[in-house]
């Protein structure tokens, strides 16, 4: 009995696929009657599914945001000046605040 072989790429796996299904034999047998190794055969039918499945990569271009301008104030109680931004927390504001005022 002849070792069945297993198969070269992908394009021979494609073309034994498409025989299998033209066949309508079960991919085992199909292997059996054609000497293909029916484990390398199954193999390349779950590498080019999953190939297939695969969403293609799509490159996008990322540009550096140009910095918003912000207003800048200055809270000075006695000498310490607390320097906050638009983007400022009331919170912390008010964290900042006592600290300076406990100095």
């Amino acid at each position: 009995m002849a070792t069945a072989r297993k198969i070269r790429d992908a394009e021979e796996a494609r073309w034994c696929l498409e025989a299998v299904a033209d066949s309508q034999l079960e991919r085992a047998e199909w292997a059996r009657r054609n000497g293909i190794d029916a484990r390398s055969l199954n193999a390349w039918r779950l590498i080019l599914a999953r190939a297939e499945r695969q969403v293609p990569t799509r490159w996008v271009e990322l540009l550096a945001a140009q910095p918003v301008p912000t207003s800048r104030y200055v809270v000075r109680v006695g000498e310490v000046a607390v320097e906050v931004g638009d983007d400022f927390q009331d919170d912390t504001l008010r964290r900042l605040l006592a600290v300076v005022a406990s100095c």
